[in-house]
């Protein structure tokens, strides 16, 4: 992704290993700062995770596998720090995919600092290759909502749910994106708006509440989001209040779209029921930038994520195509791509 820090445009990616030291955009501190968290052991790359340092599915795959990578480099333990990993959050798969991926890779005996390269440089691909897919739904003016941040950030570059803006954008189209500010931590006030302003992309912030306005009065032509995880029936975990936008879109004819790489998905859940939901601190519902925002005797739940069951999802855009949810198979490989293209209306 292009980022400027100091005035200055540069290419950056949002993991990487440097010399032993796993190295991050730390996302805590966008969109007024960027800085450069550098975690020196398996501990610290956990606790990147868990402090959200780095988020969004595939980015946590990758930063585990170069957590892991790391692990091998220093002679450590690997069993531990798989453990500690898997530790950090329950709900993307792509975190249990990529330990699963370097756990493999070790037992015949690879150099896990160069697979984790080729996870990273997969990853890349994976979502290059959705954009592509997915650039074909979004036609010259059309308007988008999007919900959280399914970006770059949200990967090693490209992103998911922003692929296909990116690709379309390349394509000479025209469009605008309506960005849900994503509460509790603002991912897309903070983080997604950041991304396409850097991309020069037209978009307006609205809050959470106001998607359903917008879907109402005939404003957006089609919903665009990531996933952390995708059940085998298609039943797909996003960001909180992702399921309110899909039965709205299905109740307003809006085409309502998910972006992932097929390390999404979960094959060996059958459901979404079975979905594993983080519930994070309620402090993050009830403080805004450390300050309160509610009366201090009131209680909070704070679940992390939603599930959108498949009856709602048009289609699911993935680096082998775009696929119906009953299209996904047991493998996890996606169907004939000349059975899986989805049109918006």
């Amino acid at each position: 992704m292009r980022v400027t820090i100091d005035g200055v445009p540069r290419e950056m990616r949002t993991v990487w290993f440097d010399d032993g030291v796993v190295k991050l955009i730390d996302q805590r501190y966008l969109p007024f700062e960027v800085r450069v968290y550098e975690a020196k052991t398996y501990e610290d790359v956990a606790v990147a995770i868990e402090d959200m340092v780095v988020r969004g599915s595939p980015a946590i795959g990758a930063t585990a596998a170069y957590g892991m990578a790391q692990t091998a480099h220093q002679g450590l333990d690997l069993k531990a720090a798989a453990e500690r990993l898997r530790k950090t959050r329950p709900t993307g798969h792509d975190l249990f995919f990529a330990v699963d991926w370097m756990t493999s890779a070790a037992s015949r005996g690879e150099d896990l600092v160069e697979v984790a390269e080729r996870y990273a440089q997969q990853s890349i691909e994976q979502c290059r290759k959705i954009g592509e897919y997915g650039a074909g739904l979004i036609r010259n003016g059309a308007r988008i909502l999007t919900h959280c941040n399914a970006g770059a950030l949200a990967a090693v570059d490209y992103g998911t749910a922003t692929a296909p803006m990116r690709v379309a954008q390349e394509k000479g189209r025209r469009f605008f994106v309506y960005v849900d500010e994503t509460r509790p931590r603002l991912q897309g006030a903070r983080l997604t708006a950041w991304e396409l302003l850097q991309a020069g992309i037209e978009h307006a912030i609205i809050t959470d509440g106001a998607a359903g306005h917008f879907l109402g009065h005939g404003e957006i032509d089609l919903v665009l989001v990531g996933a952390d995880r995708i059940a085998a029936n298609g039943d797909t975990a996003n960001k909180i209040g992702t399921y309110a936008k899909a039965v709205v879109a299905k109740e307003n004819g809006v085409p309502f779209y998910v972006a992932a790489p097929t390390s999404t998905i979960d094959t060996a859940l059958a459901s979404g029921a079975k979905i594993p939901i983080e519930e994070r601190s309620p402090q993050e519902v009830l403080h805004l930038d450390g300050q309160p925002i509610a009366p201090k005797e009131s209680p909070a739940r704070n679940p992390s994520f939603d599930v959108t069951p498949a009856k709602y999802i048009t289609g699911i855009i993935t680096e082998r195509g775009i696929l119906k949810p009953s299209q996904l198979r047991p493998s996890g490989r996606a169907a004939p791509k000349k059975k899986a293209r989805a049109k918006s209306r």
